[in-house]
C-alpha cells in the first residue's frame, strides 16, 4: 500500500534517518547561534585501514549543477549522494541548518552564489528608547524580563550579545531598552544644545584626580575603548603624567568584564592557541566565538545536546559528552588542523581554506554555521583586548 506524502521533505528525511539508524556522522547540522557542526571531507591520502572503511560507502556521483528535491530527501542525503559537504550545499543555497526543503525545490550543487529567497523586509521606523539595567535574580527568564520592561526577547538578546539559547544566570546585569515617552515638540529657537564633547582622537595626559570613566565621558568614548586603545586591563591603574591614546568605540561592538571562571577559560583558549601556533587573529576569533556561544563558560547544558565552551554536539561527531566538557580538548577541536583530536571527523578553523583572508565574522561562521553570524564580529575589538591583556 502506498501512502501519500504531504510532510516537507526535510521532515520525511529525518524520520527516514531514524528508521535506518544512520551513523553519527550522518546527522543534519543543527541550527541556532550555537555551533552547527560540519563533517570535513575525507583526506586524500588514506592508509590501508582507511581505504577499507571508505570502500563500503557508495561511490560519489559527478555533481550536476542542480538537484531537484524528491520526497524523502534531506540536505545531508543530497550532499552525500554527490560527494559534497552538507555545509557547502547549505551555503550555496542560502539555507541555514533550520531550513526545510520540499519536493520540487531545486538545489544548487556548485559554488555559484545563491539568489536570496526574497528581498529583505523594510526596517520599521525607529522609535525612541531608553536604556536601563536589570540584575538577574534566581528564577528570571529572558521572556519574563522582556515582558516586565515592555520590550522583546530579540532586543534583549541583541543588546547583550547573548547566544541563541539566551542563557542567563543570577547576578548577571542585562541592558534593557524600553520604549521612552515621546516628548512634545519644542520650537527650534527654544532648543539649547549642549556643547559637543571633543572628538575621541589623539591623546590625553592624565592629571591628578582623573579617572578612566571621567576621561571617557569627556571625550565621548567608553572605558572599554580606552582600555583597548592602550592595552590596559580592567584593573589597570592610571597615574598623573601618563599619556593615554584616545579612540572612539567601533559602532556595533560589544564589551564585557570577565569573572574569574570566564578569565580562566579565556587564558586557556589563548594558551592552547599559542601551543598550536595559531596566529593572533585566529585566537581572537576563538575568544569571540566562545563568548557568543557560552559566555566563555564551560556549560554542561545548551540547545539540544550542545555542550561546553563552543556548544559542540555529541550527535554531530564532536566527541562524547565527557570529551566535549574537557575544555582543553574542545578548544583543540575548534582550532582543528593537523593536531585535531577529532581527526577528519569535524572541521576546525585551521581547516577552513583561506580563513586568514576571510572577515572576522566569516571565519568564525565557517566553523559554527550559525543562524546569527554577525554576533561573532561584534566581539572582535573586545577579543583583541582580551588577547592583549591576558596573552
Amino acid at each position: 500500500m502506498t501512502a501519500t506524502m504531504t510532510a516537507p521533505a526535510a521532515v520525511i528525511g529525518t524520520l527516514a534517518a531514524v528508521l535506518t539508524a544512520a551513523p553519527a556522522e550522518a546527522q543534519e547540522p543543527r541550527s541556532g547561534a550555537l555551533s552547527a557542526m560540519t563533517p570535513r571531507s575525507t583526506p586524500a591520502a588514506a592508509g590501508p585501514l582507511q581505504a577499507v572503511a571508505v570502500a563500503v560507502r557508495p561511490a560519489a556521483t559527478a555533481s550536476p549543477a542542480t538537484h531537484v528535491v524528491k520526497p524523502g530527501d534531506t540536505v545531508w542525503a543530497v550532499a552525500r549522494k554527490y560527494g559534497l559537504r552538507t555545509a557547502d550545499v547549505l551555503s550555496w543555497n542560502g539555507l541555514t541548518p533550520r531550513s526545510v526543503i520540499y519536493p520540487g525545490q531545486r538545489l544548487r550543487l556548485t559554488g555559484a552564489a545563491a539568489a536570496p529567497a526574497s528581498a529583505p523586509a523594510p526596517r520599521p521606523a525607529a522609535t525612541s528608547t531608553a536604556a536601563t539595567t536589570h540584575t538577574v535574580v534566581r528564577g528570571d527568564t529572558v521572556y519574563a524580563i522582556a515582558k516586565k520592561y515592555r520590550t522583546t526577547v530579540a532586543k534583549i538578546i541583541a543588546a547583550n550579545g547573548l547566544g541563541r539559547s539566551a542563557i542567563i544566570y543570577p547576578g548577571q546585569k542585562l541592558t534593557v531598552s524600553t520604549a521612552a515617552p515621546t516628548a512634545a515638540p519644542v520650537p527650534a529657537a527654544a532648543v539649547s544644545k549642549p556643547a559637543a564633547p571633543p572628538a575621541a582622537t589623539g591623546a590625553h595626559k592624565v592629571v591628578a584626580g582623573d579617572t578612566l570613566y571621567g576621561i571617557a565621558k569627556k571625550y565621548g568614548t567608553t572605558v572599554s575603548a580606552l582600555l583597548a586603545a592602550n592595552g590596559l586591563g580592567n584593573g589597570s591603574i592610571i597615574y598623573p603624567g601618563q599619556t593615554l591614546r584616545l579612540a572612539p568605540p567601533t559602532p556595533g561592538q560589544r564589551f564585557a568584564s570577565l569573572d574569574a571562571a570566564q578569565k580562566a577559560n579565556a587564558v586557556r583558549i589563548i594558551r592552547i592557541g599559542r601551543e598550536l601556533g595559531v596566529p593572533d587573529r585566529g585566537i581572537a576569533i576563538a575568544l569571540a566565538t566562545a563568548m557568543v556561544e557560552s559566555s566563555l563558560r564551560n556549560l554542561d547544558y545548551g540547545d539540544r545536546d550542545s555542550l561546553g565552551l563552543f556548544q559542540q554536539r555529541p550527535s554531530y561527531g564532536w566527541g562524547t559528552a565527557a570529551q566535549i566538557l574537557d575544555a582543553d580538548r574542545s578548544i583543540r577541536v575548534f582550532y582543528g588542523g593537523a593536531q585535531d583530536p577529532n581527526g577528519s571527523t569535524t572541521r576546525g578553523l585551521l581547516d577552513i581554506p583561506g580563513w586568514q583572508t576571510k572577515s572576522f565574522t566569516g571565519a568564525a561562521q565557517a566553523v559554527q554555521i550559525s543562524a546569527f553570524p554577525d554576533r561573532y564580529g561584534q566581539w572582535e575589538q573586545q577579543a583583541r583586548q582580551w588577547l592583549a591583556t591576558l596573552g
